[in-house]
């Protein structure tokens, strides 16, 4: 799994997509991916097909605008991803309670898979 939260939620989801690669989860918290406003990702072509990708964010963020986690919302379905996007109301840079559960969620589902298994053994 890629997790990571401010920067580092920007690079996991950025290297999540650049070099792709069946990951057991991609969790940003407060993060986007990275680019100018202009930025499309278009030349993004990979398929992600089914990898769960979580996106946490206050929709109010000094750092992250709620448009970045959107556009990223999109780029990730486009690429075939299972996306959970949450916008916190209010919320200040931070982590809170609910995305801990969406992250422990998804690391629980990735310990409990047959791959997981057999590439530990």
């Amino acid at each position: 799994m890629l997790l990571g939260f401010s920067q580092g939620a920007c690079l996991s989801s950025e290297f999540s997509i650049r070099h792709p690669r069946r990951y057991g989860g991609v969790m940003v918290l407060s993060g986007g991916l990275i680019g100018p406003p202009d930025t499309t990702w278009d030349d993004v072509t990979t398929r992600l097909d089914g990898m769960a990708v979580f996106l946490g964010c206050s929709d109010v963020d000094s750092h992250i605008p709620k448009e970045r986690v959107l556009e990223s919302e999109a780029v990730f379905r486009r690429l075939g991803a299972d996306v959970t996007r949450k916008l916190y109301p209010g919320m200040g840079h931070t982590v809170v309670g609910d995305e801990i559960e969406n992250v422990q969620r998804v690391m629980d589902a990735v310990l409990r898979s047959p791959a997981s298994v057999s590439a530990s053994a």
